[in-house]
């Protein structure tokens, strides 16, 4: 193996690591496969190092003691609506699941979350009604609706 990054996320699986590896890098672009190391002939890779959207991330076959929990998650800042449904699509396929507020886990149990790249300036706005409407908005929720937000955030 050849470590391309000084820092990465490490997601633990039991035998789907490389998997879900590979389903990850087709989600996003600016995503790819840095190496796989198969300790074991004819075994899925031990170990998956990947890039996903410029960020670092590696998979670890280490076994079923490690579970994965939504304490952990993957973030994506999507830029528009049709990004938002591609991806929540894509992840929920196969047997994911739905929660509030643009969270969602995927079928290998990853938590994710799909957030519209304009809802931080909505939040984090100096007119602090419009920023408590958008986040009301938000709270009732499941996938993110960016018109809808955009509309509690204007008061329309």
């Amino acid at each position: 193996m050849n470590y391309t990054s000084k820092v990465r996320t490490c997601l633990c699986f039991n035998g789907q690591g490389e998997e879900a590896a590979e389903f990850y890098v087709s989600l996003l672009p600016g995503s790819h496969i840095e190496s796989r190391s198969y300790p074991e002939p004819g075994k899925p890779a031990l170990v998956v190092e990947f890039t996903l959207a410029g960020t670092p991330y590696m998979t670890l076959n280490g076994g079923p003691m490690y579970e994965l929990t939504p304490a952990a998650s993957i973030s994506v800042l999507a830029d528009d609506q049709a990004e938002i449904d591609r991806l929540w699509s894509a992840l929920l396929a196969g047997g994911g699941k739905e929660h509030m507020c643009g969270w969602l886990v995927d079928k290998y149990g990853v938590s994710w979350q799909i957030v519209p790249a304009i809802l931080p300036s909505m939040m984090e706005s100096d007119d602090k009604q419009a920023a408590g409407r958008a986040r009301n908005a938000m709270m009732k929720m499941v996938k993110f609706d960016i018109a809808a937000l955009k509309a509690a955030f204007d008061g329309t």
